[in-house]
C-alpha cells in the first residue's frame, strides 16, 4: 500500500488528511469554526452578470469550489472531496447592498456578520457575496471559506483563476464542466470495508518492517538513536508548551467578534524593518506588540510578555495547493519593550530559534489520534491545546494589479477565524500595499476605540525606524487625542 495520496484530475488530494478533518469537524461549533474571510476592496462596481460568469467559469478550473466533503457513515475510510452532483452557483455567489453612506466600517461589520456565520459542510465549502453601495461608486467581495480546503498560501496558488491582470481582457470560452461524483456516506463506508484487509496488512508491514529498522539502530547505536528520541521529546515539550503567563487584560472569551483594520504602504514597512536589521514579519509582529502594550498600558495593567502563535509555513513546491501545510510556532511576544528595533531583534531571535525545532509540527504529528476523538471531546482538546492570547499570520498575495469582472482590487483585507484565542492578526501584502487587521473577542478587548488608536500608534511607532511613512485607518477615523497610559493604581501617567 502506498503512503502517497490519490490525486485527483486537478492534482489535489482526493482525500483529507487527519488535520484537515479537525478543521472541517470544527465547522459545526462556534468555538473550533475555522472559517477565514477575504475582504477585497475593489476600484468599481462589476457587471452583476459578468462578475458571475467570473465564479461560473472558475469553478471549472479550481475544482474544490464544486467539490464537497463526503463523511463516511463508520470511519472505515477517510473523508474525501468529491465533485457536488447538485453544485449550485447561485447558493454560492450572491449579491447585496450596503445601507448608505456606504462606509468601511459599515463593510467591515457586515464581514463579521459573514466571518461569524457557519458554513453549510453538505456544500462547496465556500461563499463569495459581492458588496454594492460603498462610497465613491466603489465595490467588494466577501470571500467565505473554510479553513479545511487549504491555509492562506495554498489559497493564493489554488484561487489566482478568479483574476484578471488587465481590467477587458479578451473573451475566452468557458472550461469543460467537471464530472459529478455521485458518492454516498454508505457507499464510501463500503469502499473502506472493502480496502480493508489490504490496508491492515499494508500498515502491518510498516509497523514491523519500521519496528524492525528501529531494533537496529538501537543495536547498532544505541546511545545516539536514545539522545534522538529524548532531544525530539524535549522539542515538543518546547513547541507546546507555555512560553509567557497569559494576559490578565485579555482572558475573557465569549461568542462576539468585532475587526478593526489599518493601511500601510509596503516600501514604508520594508524600509523601517531594513532599518532594525529585521524581515517584514519582524517588523509587523514588532507593531503588533506595540499595539499590545499600548492598550494594555491604557487599561492600567502593563506586562512585559503574552503567548502569540504565528503560523509558519511548511509548503514546499511540489505540495498541492489544497490542504493545510503550516505549523505554529509560539513567541514570548515582547510586548513591554518601548524601543521598536529592540522589538523587532527580539522577535527575529526568537522566531529563527523556534523555526529549528525538531518537533515544529507537532501539531500535525498527533492529528490522526485526535481524529478519533468524539466531536464533545475533540472540542475541549483543541481548547486546551491553544495557548495563547493572540495569532499572527502573514500571507503574501499579488504583488502586481489584478481585477475581478472589470473591477481593480485596491485592498484585501483578512478576517481569520478566532480558535480559542482573543485575537488573530492576519498581515496581507498586495499591489504595493500591506494591510494589517486585527479580528478580536469583544469580552477580550473591551474598548474597541482604544483598540484601534492603540492599533495605528504601535504601528506607527515602527515606521518611523524607516522615515516618516505612517499607518492610515481603514476601519475607523481617528476623532479622539492618543491614548493616555494609565498607572497601575487608575490614574493617568505624569
Amino acid at each position: 500500500m502506498s503512503n502517497v495520496p490519490d490525486l485527483d484530475a486537478a492534482g489535489l488530494p482526493e482525500e483529507l488528511s487527519a488535520f484537515d478533518q479537525i478543521l472541517h469537524r470544527g465547522e459545526a461549533h462556534p468555538r473550533t469554526r475555522s472559517g477565514i474571510l477575504t475582504v477585497e476592496l475593489l476600484d468599481a462596481t462589476p457587471e452583476w452578470e459578468r462578475f458571475r460568469a467570473r465564479f461560473e467559469h472558475a469553478s471549472r478550473k479550481v475544482l474544490r469550489l464544486r467539490q464537497k466533503v463526503v463523511m463516511p457513515t463508520l470511519p472505515t475510510a477517510a473523508p474525501r472531496w468529491v465533485v457536488d452532483p447538485d453544485f449550485n452557483l447561485d447558493f454560492h455567489v450572491r449579491r447585496m447592498r450596503v445601507p448608505e453612506p456606504g462606509t468601511l466600517r459599515q463593510l467591515f461589520d457586515l464581514a463579521e456578520v459573514a466571518a461569524q456565520s457557519p458554513l453549510d459542510i453538505s456544500r462547496p465549502l465556500w461563499t463569495a457575496t459581492l458588496v454594492e453601495g460603498l462610497e465613491g461608486g466603489r465595490a467588494a467581495v466577501l470571500m467565505h471559506l473554510s479553513h479545511a480546503v487549504t491555509d492562506g498560501v495554498g489559497a493564493v496558488e489554488m484561487f489566482a483563476n478568479l483574476y484578471d491582470l488587465e481590467r477587458d481582457p479578451p473573451p475566452q470560452a468557458p472550461p469543460p464542466l467537471p464530472v459529478p461524483q455521485d458518492l454516498s456516506p454508505n457507499d464510501l463506508m463500503r469502499q473502506g470495508f472493502n480496502r480493508l484487509p489490504g490496508t491492515i496488512a499494508g500498515r502491518a508491514r510498516g509497523v514491523l518492517f519500521g519496528a524492525a529498522h528501529v531494533v537496529g539502530e538501537l543495536v547498532r547505536d544505541p546511545i545516539s538513536r536514545m539522545g534522538s528520541v529524548v532531544e525530539y521529546a524535549m522539542s515538543g515539550a518546547r513547541v507546546v508548551g507555555p512560553v509567557a503567563p497569559p494576559s490578565p487584560v485579555l482572558r475573557r472569551r465569549s461568542l462576539s467578534s468585532r475587526s478593526e483594520a489599518i493601511d500601510i504602504e509596503f516600501g514604508a514597512i520594508h524600509k523601517a524593518a531594513k532599518a532594525a536589521g529585521g524581515s517584514i514579519n519582524d517588523a509587523y509582529l514588532a507593531g503588533l506588540c506595540g499595539a499590545l502594550r499600548l492598550y494594555h498600558e491604557a487599561k492600567g495593567v502593563p506586562i512585559e510578555a503574552l503567548p502569540m502563535a504565528v503560523p509558519v509555513n511548511l509548503r514546499s513546491e511540489a505540495d498541492p495547493a489544497g490542504g493545510n501545510r503550516f505549523a505554529g510556532v509560539n513567541l514570548a511576544a515582547p510586548i513591554g519593550l518601548h524601543d521598536p528595533e529592540m522589538r523587532i531583534k527580539t522577535i527575529r531571535s526568537q522566531m529563527t530559534r523556534k523555526r529549528e525545532e525538531r518537533a515544529i509540527d507537532m501539531v500535525g504529528a498527533i492529528a490522526p489520534v485526535l481524529t478519533l476523538m468524539p466531536d464533545s471531546v475533540l472540542e475541549s482538546v483543541a481548547g486546551s491545546i491553544v495557548s495563547s492570547d493572540v495569532q499572527a499570520s502573514n500571507v503574501p498575495v499579488y504583488a502586481g494589479d489584478t481585477f475581478v469582472a472589470g473591477a481593480k482590487v485596491v485592498r484585501q483585507y483578512g478576517l481569520g477565524p478566532l480558535p480559542g484565542v482573543a485575537m488573530m492578526v492576519v498581515l496581507i501584502s498586495r499591489a504595493g500595499y500591506c494591510t494589517i487587521s486585527t479580528r478580536y473577542d469583544r469580552a477580550a478587548i473591551a474598548d474597541s476605540d482604544l483598540w484601534a488608536r492603540c492599533l495605528l500608534a504601535g504601528f506607527d511607532e515602527v515606521l518611523a525606524l524607516g522615515g516618516d511613512g505612517r499607518a492610515s485607518p481603514a476601519s475607523f477615523r481617528i476623532d479622539a487625542p492618543e491614548p493616555t497610559p494609565v498607572s497601575p493604581n487608575g490614574s493617568a501617567a505624569q
